[in-house]
Order: structure tokens, then sequence, then C-alpha cells
């Protein structure tokens, strides 16, 4: 038992330890330090890893079918994924040096942009995202997990429902929730450099499932089905074929819009300060070869059971092999776990933690998150392709705007100079005004503004907002183009930040790096933060 206490004892107090972290302020945790180079492991082949796992997963089969519930068929479909995942891939691919670079979080380097406080409001945007993704995904997973548990024991079909019929969710699906949640919280609780490993596994398992089943539709299907041979046929009553095309463009864009946002959070832990030129290809690449299944699958249903089904654990319940239900109920969990951490649990930990780091480590966030996967009851968030349709383009008008003034603050502004120990320090150099930078805010606004009246009609389509939805179509590109031309004339020809422009970037350690000397006879404690920061700046001037 003493052990027992000895380690839930830090858990239980109402701040964070002060010793975790290495800066010793009330900006740092141990959680949002630079990650130390014996933990810089992350190679190329590790982030297409990582690409596999998020991409390869049920978000994916339900962003496609939004897609293809425009009136598309494959034939527009494939180019549309293809060309949304490139987009977003560029800027993945530059918010991801961010992090490979400095080797800090999302909401550490954002300080740099919008302050220190100002960061907080960017923050809770992308954390509304992780959270709400996280919640629909264990419903989804529990649903697989139920498919594997009906492969097992037949007579788990007939489980006795004892809930009413409007809860949305029968006593079977509860049960394998609930038994979901628990793998899945355990799994999240762990550090995310273990997690490698599980990024690994389902590199290895997922992608032959994802084969499998697209051999298995072709075959069904004697070529495609009717969702590959037949026509498209636009269901909008108000959009022409290229608008639609559009609006089909930025929901693709918008699956991963908040991964353009937050991508410092795993890129911190590459090996190579340049890492993530190999991203640029591995989204376009990766995800429209998995758009392929979903498609196909949905075709084969169509011909075989006579109508669509996107939703895979629907589909699965059809299969007459219960070892083919059964592996492949079991891949697609995995695939959802993957996802669920990379794109929800670690994200949202890691954006709580940067508010309140005093208070919040990403082990209390994690718990926090998990617990509103069950308490939010989150089955009726997702019941139709619309209605994914609004929640996915809705969100992805805020972070375009978000993705643009980060890119233009980091690469053209500042050049991608910054000062790490700053980006901890009470009133220093991203202090701005009030610890707010309205630069950013003024971009951030400007590109999201225009957007706001085809972002009401997505929801409520019965409104009247004149030709405003026909920017909203490609709302992600819109604001992040707008927002990024913005910052860049306040800030080169109205304010110019001076205070945040430094002339030489101080760099944490990095794995490789050389020792920093020291003088003989002087010590230096590098748990200190005089100590720390003076090896990192002596070690910036060496790079």
């Amino acid at each position: 038992m003493s052990v027992l206490k000895a380690r839930l004892r830090p858990h239980l107090r109402l701040t964070v330890p002060y010793e975790s972290g290495k800066y010793g302020s009330r900006w740092s945790n141990k959680d949002l330090d630079p990650v130390p180079p014996s933990m810089q492991t992350w190679g190329g082949i590790d982030y297409w890893a990582y690409w596999c796992s998020d991409m390869l997963a049920p978000p994916l089969a339900a962003t496609v079918s939004s897609v293809m519930s425009l009136g598309f068929t494959a034939r527009e479909t494939i180019p549309i994924v293809f060309f949304g995942f490139l987009i977003c891939s560029v800027v993945i691919t530059l918010t991801g040096k961010m992090g490979a670079t400095y080797h800090v979080p999302f909401p550490v380097i954002v300080r740099s942009i919008f302050g220190m406080y100002g960061s907080f409001p960017a923050i809770c945007i992308r954390a509304f995202v992780a959270l709400m993704w996280t919640a629909i995904l264990t419903v989804q997973a529990g649903n697989f997990l139920q498919r594997c548990l009906e492969a097992i024991w037949p007579s788990f079909i007939n489980f006795p429902n004892h809930l009413p019929a409007d809860a949305g969710i029968d006593s079977a699906g509860l049960l394998c929730v609930f038994l979901y949640w628990f793998l899945q919280t355990g799994l999240a609780l762990m550090p995310i450099q273990k997690l490698r490993v599980l990024f690994w596994v389902k590199g290895v398992i997922v992608p032959p499932t994802f084969f499998a089943l697209f051999l298995w539709a072709v075959i069904k299907t004697k070529g495609g089905g009717p969702l590959v041979t037949g026509k498209a046929q636009i269901t909008s009553t108000y959009m022409n074929t290229a608008y639609s095309a559009l609006t089909g463009l930025n929901v693709m864009i918008g699956l991963f819009s908040s991964l353009a946002v937050n991508m410092p959070d795993f890129g911190r832990f590459s090996k190579n300060r340049l890492a993530g030129g190999h991203q640029f290809m591995a989204l376009p690449i990766i995800g429209t070869l998995g758009a392929l299944t979903p498609i196909f699958v949905t075709s084969a249903h169509s011909v075989i059971w006579g109508e669509f089904q996107w939703y895979m654990p629907a589909v699965i319940a059809k299969f007459d092999s219960r070892a083919a239900k059964f592996f492949v109920s079991a891949s697609f969990m995995l695939a959802t776990i993957g996802n669920q951490v990379a794109a929800g649990t670690y994200p949202f930990s890691n954006d709580i933690t940067g508010m309140l780091p005093k208070y919040i480590n990403i082990f209390r966030a994690t718990c926090f998150i998990s617990l509103f996967c069950i308490i939010s009851t989150p089955w009726n968030i997702i019941k139709n392709a619309a209605g994914l349709l609004a929640f996915l383009s809705g969100y992805s008008c805020l972070m375009g705007p978000l993705a643009g003034t980060m890119v233009c603050d980091y690469y053209i502004i500042k050049k991608r100079k910054l000062d790490v120990d700053q980006l901890y320090t009470d009133r220093g150099i991203y202090w701005y005004e009030h610890g707010v930078n309205w630069r950013a805010y003024a971009s951030f606004i400007i590109g999201f503004a225009p957007l706001m009246p085809g972002f009401a009609k997505s929801i409520q389509n019965t409104l009247n907002v004149g030709g405003a939805w026909k920017i909203y179509t490609f709302a992600w590109i819109f604001g992040f183009t707008l927002s990024m031309l913005t910052h860049y004339v306040i800030c080169t020809y109205i304010s110019i930040p001076k205070e945040s422009i430094i002339a030489e970037a101080v760099y944490p350690p990095h794995v490789g790096d050389p020792e920093p000397p020291v003088v003989e006879g002087e010590e230096t404690d590098s748990n200190s933060k005089e100590g720390y920061v003076a090896n990192e700046k002596e070690v910036g001037k060496m790079v």
C-alpha cells in the first residue's frame, strides 16, 4: 500500500509538482518543456507509421461518405480526396517543422504568435475539436468491440435490452462502449513515446485489412458497383457541380485541419530539426488509397444487400463468416484506438496543459477527457452524412484562419527565429500588449468573419444568406489565405512587433548537439532555470 500511495500522491495534489518543470515558472511543467535529446527518437519511418495509424480509421470512411452524399461517384471523389489531403499536407509539413525545430508542443509554439494569454482562445478552439472527436470515436470503437463479441459468442446478438428506445443506444452497445472505454483509457494514460509501438502495430495490421476488404468488394461487385461505375447526380438544391466539388474538398481538408494546427505536438519528438518533408506525400498517398476501401465496400453492400451503408460496424454485422467478422472488427477497433490517441486524447491533453500548467499535466487532462467520453453520451452526435458535413466544415472554417496566422507569423514575420526561453517567461518578448498579440487576433477574425453566414447556413439550410454560402464552400482555403495575407500586411506595414523579432534563434538541446562547454572550477546546475537556459543559448550559437 505504501508504494501505491507514493505513486498516487503527486496526482492527488491540487498543483503539479514544482520540480517537474525545468523552467520553474507558472508557464511550464514537465509535459510542456522542450523534449530532451534522449526522447527525440522519431524518424521518417515512424511518422509514416503514425500517419497510417491516424488516417486508416473510421473517420476516413465517414468523411468520404460526406463527400459522396453530395452526389459524386468514385471517379469524382478520389481526385477530391487526393487534392484535399495534398493541400492539408503542405500546412502540416510547415507546422510540423516548428515542433521539430524547437521540440515544444502546439500550446507553447502558439504563445509566440498570439501572446502568453492570447494563446488561450486559440488553444480552446483546437481542444474542443479534439474533445468531440475522442467522444465520437469511443462510441464507434464500442460498436466494433460488439461485433467482435458477436463473432465469438453469437448469442450476444440477442443480449437483452433494458434501455428505452429514445436512449440512442441499447444495453449491449452501452456495455461494449464501457468495456472499450477501460481499454482506451489505459492506453491513453501511457506516455506518448511508448505509444510509438502502438502506431507500428497498427501500421502492420490495419493496412492489410483495408486491402483485403477492398479486394473482397471488387470481387463481389465484379469491378466496383454503382458508386464506381455510376454517374454523378448532385443532390444539393442550391449548389452546382463546381461548388459541390469545392464543398467536398473543404470536407476532406477539414478531416485533418486540426492536425494542421497541432502537428508540433508530434513533430517535437523528431530526431532531425529539418524533419517534416517526408510527411508531404504521406497524407495524399495513404489517405487516397485508404479512401478506396470504404467506397468499394459500400458499393458492394448495395449490390449484395440492396442499400448503401457507410457505417462500418453495420457492414461487418452482415458478414456470414465469424472469423472475418472478428478479425475485421478487431482491426478496425485497433485503428480507432490509434486514431483516438493521435487526433484526440493526446492533442487535447497538451492543449489543456498549456493553459494551466501549474494545475494540469497530460495525465490529469487525459483523465478528464476519458470521463467526458462517457458522461457526454456522444452516440447521437453523428447520425447522418449531412450532420457530419456541417460539423467538419464548421470547425475547418476556424482552423483555416488559425493555421494561416501561425504559418505567416513563424515563417514570414519571425523568419523561424524564436527564443525558446521566452516561451516560458512572464512579461518577456512574447508578452505583447497585456499578454495578447492583437495583430494575430485581427488577422484571425478578418479571416473568419466572411465565413460566418455560410457557417450558419450549413447548420440551418433554410437560412437565406445571399451569395455568402459560395465563399463557405472553400472555407478553409479562404480563411487560411485571407488571414495569412492580413497578418503579413499588419505586421509589415501597420504595426511591426519589433520586440518579438530576434536576430538569432535560441534552441533547446537537440540530439547530436555537442555538449555545452563548462569552465573548469565552475558548477552549472542543470536543473536550475539559469543553468538550463545558458546551455540552450550556447547550443543555439553552435547550430
